[in-house]
């Protein structure tokens, strides 16, 4: 139920917003996995376009945190503050995506940035989805969480369920409420999100006990580093990160989301298809080009024509 919510949720909004949409990121600073996401919504900001020509994928966040910069190259394992191993494999995803030029000088690897990284992220919004507000789990803590921290610009709470007085009353106040129904892609808003400070500190909350809760403060340097690798990840991943089934009632919708056939509903393919569904019959999977879909209905570019230039002068410097 959940994943069919989610996913419909998310196409709503790449036909209804100009956001960037992804599922299933790390939310927190101190302790990333701790909480996880379920929708992102990334505004555009001045220089998104900047963005989309370097590459498709995320951009290793440790290649725009480096000393590398876009003037003259340096040799590689001066300018992370990491392993060697680590810094190498940082290095060679960063050329392979068009991030970094790479040159030999004297036998050793230099690099540096083929253009300055763009100040593309306008905006982080967060979406936890519960459609069933009856079975809340640990909603209250998670929003909490959320909220506390500010690490995304707005917080919602997006629901299938009847809102009532007594679930706003539940909720922190920043959180906006949506309540929206994925048969028919109404979306009905609720309450609206309150802003929240992301560039002041903020408070993590880490584990909860009975008479002690533990915590981390984090600063706004911190914070902002996190958002920019959420936004990097939100970019290359998107959401519709599922492998439709090899079975023989499998679809794509327009939007590229999983449907059977058989039942006639979207299914997750991870916990629904395989041999152990009554109505699976062996089959290739359906083709469906995501990536082409994820192209024409929303602003990331499947294939940029990337922004590795020469640098004068640097051929002199080159071992041949």
């Amino acid at each position: 139920m959940e994943f069919r919510f989610e996913v419909a949720l998310c196409g709503w909004l790449e036909a209804h917003t100009d956001w960037l949409v992804a599922r299933q990121l790390g939310g927190a600073v101190a302790d990333p996995g701790s909480r996880i996401v379920d929708v992102c919504g990334l505004r555009p900001g001045p220089e998104f376009d900047r963005r989309t020509a370097i590459t498709s994928g995320t951009i290793p966040p440790l290649a725009i945190e480096s000393d590398v910069g876009a003037g003259e190259a340096v040799f590689w394992r001066e300018a992370f503050d990491c392993s060697p191993d680590h810094a190498r494999s940082v290095v060679d995803r960063a050329v392979e995506c068009g991030f970094f030029a790479a040159e030999r000088r004297n036998g050793r690897r230099y690099v540096r940035q083929t253009t300055r990284y763009p100040d593309w992220i306008g905006g982080l919004v967060g979406i936890e989805n519960k459609p069933d507000l009856s079975r809340p789990g640990d909603l209250d803590r998670q929003l909490r969480l959320d909220v506390s921290l500010g690490l995304f610009d707005e917080v919602i709470l997006a629901t299938e369920s009847y809102v009532t007085r007594a679930h706003l009353n539940r909720l922190p106040k920043a959180v906006g409420v949506w309540r929206f129904d994925p048969d028919d892609g109404e979306r009905t808003v609720i309450r609206e999100p309150t802003p929240l400070s992301t560039a002041e500190p903020g408070v993590e909350l880490r584990a909860q006990q009975p008479l002690r809760t533990d915590i981390a403060f984090v600063t706004p340097d911190e914070k902002g580093r996190q958002r920019r690798r959420v936004a990097e990840r939100a970019y290359g991943k998107g959401w519709r990160t599922y492998t439709f089934p090899g079975c023989r009632h499998a679809r794509g919708t327009d939007d590229g989301r999983p449907h059977c056939g058989w039942f006639d509903r979207v299914v997750e393919p991870a916990t629904d298809c395989g041999a152990d569904c009554e109505a699976f019959e062996p089959a290739d999977p359906p083709a469906v080009d995501t990536d082409a879909i994820r192209n024409r209905r929303g602003p990331w570019v499947a294939d940029p024509e990337g922004v590795v230039r020469s640098q004068s002068g640097l051929d002199r410097f080159v071992d041949r």
